[in-house]
Parts: C-alpha cells; structure tokens; sequence
C-alpha cells in the first residue's frame, strides 16, 4: 500500500523494525488485492475466516468441529463466530438496510471489528494502515493521508466519505444510516458521535434519514455529538463537550 494512503506523520514517528515493517506491508498489500479481486460477499467472507483462524488461533481454517463434546462448545463457537456467514451485525436489522450493498460489506466491516479486538489490533502502526486499506473498500470514497485509529464503529459504510488528510481518533461513532460527508483536513476527535439519522419527536419508531457533512478543516471535540443534518462549515470548531446543532446556510 502506497505510503500517501496514510495520514502523512511527523518526522519523528515510531515505525517497526525493518523486518516486521516489510511484513506487514507485505500482508496489507495482500489483502488489498484479494478484496479487489473478490466483489462476491460469499469469497470475502471465506478470506476473512481464513484471516481469522490465523489471528486469533495461530492455525490455517480447516478440519471437522467436534460437537459431540460439551468440553470442545465454547471453542466450537469461537471457531465458527470466526467466519461472517455465521455471525450477525445490528445493521442487518435496519430496515434501511441495502441487503446486495451490505452483504459485500458485511465480511470487511467484521474483519475491521475482529482485528481491533485482536490479540494485535493496538498495533498502532499497522492498524492505521490496515483501516486506510478496508476503507477503500467499503466507503463511498476513501481520500489519501486519511487516518483512522482503533476502535472506530461504522454502520455500513458504504455511505462514508471520507476526504483527503482526515483523522478520526479513537472510539469515535460514524452512523452512516444515511450519508456522512468528512471533508478535506478535519478531524473527529475521542469518542465523538456523527450520526445521519433521527428519530420523530412523536413517534421514535419513526425514523428520519438527514446526510450530515463535516466541513474542511472542521474539529469535531473529544466526546461531541453531531445530530444528523448538521451541515458545519469550514474551519467549525465545536465541542470537546457541546453538541453540534443543525447550521443554516
């Protein structure tokens, strides 16, 4: 993966040893091309189930599960919890929800939530790159220098976009029920919630679907929330504890 993918970093950053660097390049660029070459839901969620097995069991998938002995279920249920196909996501429930956009969504977005609870996924430096990498696969547009850190929640991705030189810190919450617009340069501090939809004041059953947009430069504060509609402009600072209303204009 080209280095002008990632948020550019100072000159002082940390990087791996030399080996493991060219290692996990090697690993990223693998998987970029898998992704790229596989569009059918069913192949990525076999690649990410291999990808799985390794992470999390040190072994390749493969042989027949055991169910016979109530010693070997809370592995068997692991094993199997490791494969998309056999797990569900809260979006899939949504009524909202493009099932044929989802379903080539759904392995990735597992992938991107199995790797941060991973044994390795507060490797800063690969996790970063690795999001940077998913991202141009599941977001409606995915800009260069973008970093995304651990923990990040996404709903279905596919109505993200994300522009050049963004940074969304960690733990942060992009609800693209509807369209989030993140422009050039802005940044989505700790814990911040952006969401695109709403629910009426008589009715909570009722949902509204508004895009919401982050302005270029924009900060969006530790802890902050932004109500679908909001439509900050350029350069908008709000929080670290406030909440970002819906702007005219």
């Amino acid at each position: 993966m080209a280095e002008s993918t990632v948020a550019q970093q100072p000159s002082h950053v940390v990087h791996p040893l030399p080996e493991a660097e060219e290692l996990y390049r090697r690993w990223i660029a693998f998987l970029d091309e898998e992704f790229t070459r596989h569009q059918a839901a069913e192949r990525r969620a076999e690649i990410v189930r291999d990808q799985l097995f390794q992470l999390y069991l040190g072994r390749p998938h493969g042989g027949k599960l055991n169910f016979t002995l109530t010693s070997e279920l809370p592995l068997n249920v692991l094993q199997l919890s490791l494969d998309p196909g056999n797990i569900t996501l809260e979006a899939e429930h949504y009524p909202d929800v493009d099932h044929e956009r989802f379903a080539r969504s759904k392995p990735l977005l597992w992938f991107w939530i199995m790797f941060d609870r991973s044994p390795i996924g507060l490797n800063h430096w690969l996790g970063i790159r690795l999001r940077c990498m998913l991202g141009r696969h599941l977001f409606a547009k995915m800009g260069k220098g973008v970093r995304i850190d651990h923990g990040v929640e996404l709903t279905y991705g596919y109505n993200l976009s994300i522009e050049d030189g963004v940074i969304v810190r960690h733990r942060a919450l992009l609800d693209d029920r509807a369209e989030i617009h993140i422009g050039k340069s802005a940044v989505i501090g700790n814990y911040a919630r952006i969401y695109s939809h709403t629910h009426a004041a008589d009715d909570y059953d009722k949902v509204i679907f508004a895009p919401t947009s982050i302005g270029e430069r924009a900060r969006v504060g530790t802890h902050t929330v932004v109500l679908a509609g909001t439509q900050m402009p350029d350069g908008t600072i709000v929080g670290p504890q406030g909440t970002a209303e819906e702007q005219k204009g």
